[in-house]
C-alpha cells in the first residue's frame, strides 16, 4: 500500500522552499513510500558522521553529494564509489564537498549521502517523463552509460499494468541479457516489473513530478534496487488538456456526420470559388437534407433560397460550412453559435498554420462559449457517404463501404481521395482535420467506434493534440475495429535540453511507436502502406492461429516471401510429416515440400488447385501466401480464376482463411491481380513484400484485439 501522505509531506516542503528538484534522501523516501527498493543509506553532515554511518551500513560504501542545486552529481565530482575503510570515507567526505563547491560555489550543500555499495547484477534504467503529447509515460532500458549509447528503451503510458510492465522488460532488444547469457543467472524480471508499476502509480498520483530517473536500477536474481534517484518537480506538469466526455463527443459528432440541415456560409454562384464548389457538391452529391446558402448579396444560389445570415434560416441548422476569409470567421461563428449549430467546418486557412495563433484561439473561445465543435481550420472539408454528404470543395465520392479515413494534410487528403477512387475502395467517411483547433482524431474515433457503417479507421497525422486521449480511445476501438495510423515525422529531433536520461530518450519517435502499439494501433510506414492496409485488411478473414504456409511456383519468390514474413512478424509453419507427405502427392519429385511449398515452374493449373485446397482444408494451416510465376502452362488469368474458385468453394463450406498472392510475370499479371482482389484475395503484381505486409497488418490487429 503506497504511503501517499509521506510523499505529500516531502513535496510540500520542496514547494515551500521554491525547489524544482528533490534531494537524494527525499527521492529515496519517495521511492520507499511506493515500494521501490533502494540501498541502505544515511545523510552525513561531517566526516566523522560519514565514517560512523559507513561502519553501521557496512563497508564498502558510496558517497554522493546532497545539494538541491546540483542535479548531475557525477559531473560535479560529487560521487565516489568503492570506499572500503574509515580513512577512505573520511578523506572522501572532504574531497566530495570540495569538488561540489568548485563546481557550484553558491550551491547549498545539505551533506553527503553514505550509501550501501551494491555489486553484481545488470544495470537498467527505469524512469518517467511528462511527454508533451502523451502526458505521463514510463520508460525501461539498459542503464548506466549504455542508455545513452544504445537507446534501447521501451515506453508505455503511466500507470502500467503488471502485464504491460513485463512486456517492457521483454521488449528491449537486449532482453536476452536479462534472461541470462553465457552462464549468467537471469535477473528477477518480476521485481523489475514491480518497480515499473510502482513508478507508474507514483507519477499518476503526483502529476507535479515532471521527471523521475531511477538510473541505475541494479537488477539481480534476487530483486531490483534503485541505486540512484533523481526527481524533478514542476506544477505545470500537472496541467491536463480540456477533454469532452464520450457522451458529449457523440452528441456533437452524430449531428455533424448525420446532419438534417447544412448551411454554407460564403456560398457563391460563381464557378471556381470554394463557396460555389461546396454548395454544388452538397447538391450534386445527393445529400437529402436541407441545404441553406448564406450570402448577404444574393437572393438565390443554385436554385436554393439564400439568406443574409445563418440566424435568418428557419428551423434548426446542424452544420455550418465556412467558405469565407479567416478574418470574417469570428463574427460569422458568433451567429452560428447563436443559431445552435453542432459543428463549424472551417475550410479557410490563415489561422495557426500561418502563425495567427490569436485568431485561432479567438474562434475556439467563441465555439466553446456556444457549445459548437470546430472541424479545422485549414481543411478540405469532409465526406460521410451513408448520408451522401460531400461537405467539401473536392469532388463528390460515392463508392460506399466500411473504411473511414482522415488526414491532417490537405495534400494527403487528395491522395486518399484519388487512391480510393482508383482502387474503387468503399469508404464510409473521409475527413480533413487540418489545424485540429478543436475536433481531433480521438473525437473521430469515438464516432466511428459506434458507427455501424465503419469497419476500419485509417488516419494520417503529423501530431496528436492529446495523445493520451487518443491512445485510450484507440485501445478501446481497436478491440472491435482495426485502427491504422500513418504518423508523419518519424525521424528523431534529438533531445530538447532534457535534464534527465529519461527526458532525452523521450524525444524519440519510439515513444509514439510503443504507445500506439500498446493501444492496439497498426502503424503504417508510409502513405501507400496505410491505404493498402485500409483496402486489404477488411477483405481478409481473421486468422484462427499463427501458422502461415507459402505455396509458390518460383523458388526465388519463395525466398523473398519468407523474408517478408520475418519482416512482418509472421510465423512460417513447421510442416508436420503427414502434411508434408500430402503436399508431395501433388508436386513433382524435383519440387520441395517443407515451407515454402515449391511446386516449381511449369506446373499445370491442377497442381496449384490441389495444393491450395490442401492448405485450406487442413485445420493446422491458418493463412496462405501464394507466389505465382507467369507460365504458358498456367497463364495469369487461369491462375486467378482457379484461386478464386477454390477459395470460394471453401468459404461456401464455412472455411475462411486469409489468402494473399504475389504475381510475377508480364503485364497480364496486373489484370489477374485485380481479378483476385475483386474476389476476396489480396493480390499484387511485381512485389513479394506488399501482400505479406497487408497480411502482417491483419495479424498485428488480431493479436492486439485478442482474437488469436
Amino acid at each position: 500500500m503506497a504511503d501517499r501522505a509521506a510523499v505529500e509531506r516531502i513535496l510540500g516542503q520542496a514547494a515551500a522552499e521554491g525547489r524544482t528538484s528533490l534531494t537524494a534522501p527525499e527521492g529515496r523516501a519517495v521511492c520507499e513510500a511506493y515500494g521501490i527498493p533502494t540501498p541502505a543509506e544515511r545523510l552525513a553532515a561531517t566526516a566523522a558522521e560519514a565514517v560512523a554511518h559507513a561502519e553501521d551500513i557496512g563497508l564498502p560504501v558510496v558517497l554522493k553529494i546532497v545539494s538541491p542545486d546540483i542535479l548531475h552529481k557525477t559531473e560535479a565530482g560529487g560521487v565516489l564509489v568503492g570506499l572500503r575503510d574509515a580513512a577512505a570515507v573520511k578523506a572522501g567526505f572532504t574531497k566530495i564537498v570540495e569538488n561540489a563547491k568548485a563546481y557550484h560555489a553558491g550551491a547549498r550543500i545539505l551533506g553527503v549521502q553514505v550509501q550501501q555499495m551494491l555489486t553484481g547484477g545488470q544495470e537498467v534504467i527505469i524512469g518517467s517523463v511528462t511527454d508533451p503529447t502523451f502526458g505521463k509515460i514510463v520508460a525501461f532500458g539498459l542503464g548506466g552509460v549504455l542508455v545513452e549509447v544504445l537507446k534501447d528503451v521501451t515506453f508505455r503510458l503511466a500507470p502500467t499494468s503488471t502485464e504491460e510492465a513485463r512486456s517492457m522488460v521483454d521488449g528491449i532488444q537486449a532482453a536476452e541479457i536479462l534472461r541470462g547469457v553465457r552462464g549468467a543467472d537471469p535477473v528477477d524480471r518480476d521485481a523489475l516489473a514491480a518497480v515499473i508499476t510502482g513508478l507508474g502509480e507514483l507519477v499518476t498520483d503526483f502529476l507535479q513530478l515532471s521527471e523521475v530517473d531511477l538510473n541505475p536500477v541494479l537488477a539481480t536474481p534476487g530483486g531490483a534496487t534503485a541505486v540512484d534517484v533523481r526527481i524533478l518537480v514542476d506544477p505545470d506538469a500537472a496541467k491536463e488538456p480540456h477533454r469532452f466526455t464520450r457522451e458529449e463527443i457523440l452528441a456533437s459528432m452524430n449531428r455533424i456526420m448525420k446532419p438534417a440541415s447544412v448551411a454554407v456560409i460564403g456560398a457563391s454562384a460563381e464557378a471556381g470559388k470554394i463557396g460555389n464548389s461546396v454548395l454544388k457538391n452538397l447538391v450534386d452529391g445527393g445529400y437529402a437534407g436541407e441545404i441553406h446558402p448564406i450570402n448577404p448579396k444574393a437572393a438565390e444560389i443554385l436554385d436554393r433560397k439564400a439568406y443574409a445570415s445563418i440566424t435568418d434560416v428557419p428551423g434548426d441548422v446542424d452544420v455550418a460550412v465556412f467558405a469565407i476569409p479567416a478574418k470574417f470567421v469570428p463574427a460569422a461563428l458568433e451567429e452560428a453559435g447563436k443559431k445552435g449549430v453542432a459543428g463549424a467546418i472551417l475550410i479557410p486557412s490563415g489561422f495557426g498554420e500561418t502563425g495567427n495563433i490569436a485568431l485561432q484561439d479567438e474562434v475556439v473561445a467563441i465555439a466553446r462559449k456556444h457549445g459548437v465543435r470546430i472541424l479545422g481550420p485549414n481543411i478540405y472539408g469532409y465526406y460521410y457517404t451513408p448520408e451522401n454528404l460531400s461537405a467539401t470543395f473536392c469532388t463528390p465520392y460515392d463508392v460506399k463501404g466500411g473504411v473511414a479515413l482522415s488526414s491532417q494534410s490537405g495534400g494527403i487528403g487528395m491522395a486518399i481521395l484519388g487512391f480510393s477512387r482508383s482502387a474503387k475502395m468503399g469508404v464510409s467517411s473521409i475527413v480533413g482535420v487540418g489545424n485540429k483547433a478543436d475536433i481531433d482524431e480521438d473525437d473521430l474515433l469515438t464516432f466511428f467506434e459506434q458507427d455501424d457503417n465503419t469497419q476500419l479507421v485509417a488516419m494520417h497525422l503529423e501530431d496528436l493534440k492529446d495523445g493520451r486521449a487518443f491512445a485510450e480511445t484507440a485501445k478501446r476501438v481497436s478491440r472491435r475495429k482495426p485502427v491504422v495510423v500513418l504518423k508523419a515525422g518519424r525521424t528523431s529531433q534529438g533531445a530538447k535540453a532534457a535534464s534527465s536520461h529519461t527526458g532525452a530518450l523521450a524525444g524519440d519517435d519510439k515513444v509514439y511507436d510503443d504507445i500506439l502499439r500498446q493501444s492496439g494501433v497498426i502503424r503504417a510506414p508510409g502513405l501507400n502502406d496505410m491505404l493498402e492496409y485500409a483496402r486489404g485488411i477488411p477483405l481478409l478473414p481473421t486468422p484462427n492461429g499463427e501458422n502461415v504456409v507459402i505455396i509458390t511456383g518460383a523458388g526465388g519468390s519463395g525466398v523473398l516471401l519468407s523474408d517478408a514474413c520475418v519482416d512482418n512478424g509472421l510465423d512460417l509453419m513447421a510442416i508436420p510429416p503427414d502434411l508434408d507427405a500430402a503436399f508431395r502427392k501433388f508436386i513433382p519429385p524435383f519440387g520441395a515440400a517443407g515451407n515454402p511449398v515449391d511446386i516449381t515452374g511449369g506446373e499445370p493449373p491442377s497442381t496449384y488447385r490441389n495444393t491450395i485446397a490442401l492448405g485450406l482444408e487442413d485445420d493446422r494451416v491458418h493463412a496462405l501466401i501464394l507466389g505465382y510465376w507467369h507460365t504458358i502452362v498456367t497463364p495469369p488469368m487461369v491462375f486467378a480464376e482457379l484461386v478464386s474458385e477454390v477459395v470460394g468453394e471453401y468459404r461456401a463450406k464455412g472455411i475462411h482463411k486469409p489468402v494473399v498472392a504475389s504475381l510475377s510475370g508480364d503485364v497480364e499479371v496486373e489484370e489477374a491481380s485485380d481479378y483476385l482482389y475483386d474476389h476476396g484475395v489480396v493480390a499484387y503484381p511485381y512485389t513479394t513484400e506488399k501482400p505479406v505486409a497487408v497480411l502482417g497488418a491483419k495479424y498485428r490487429w488480431a493479436r492486439a484485439a485478442g482474437l488469436l
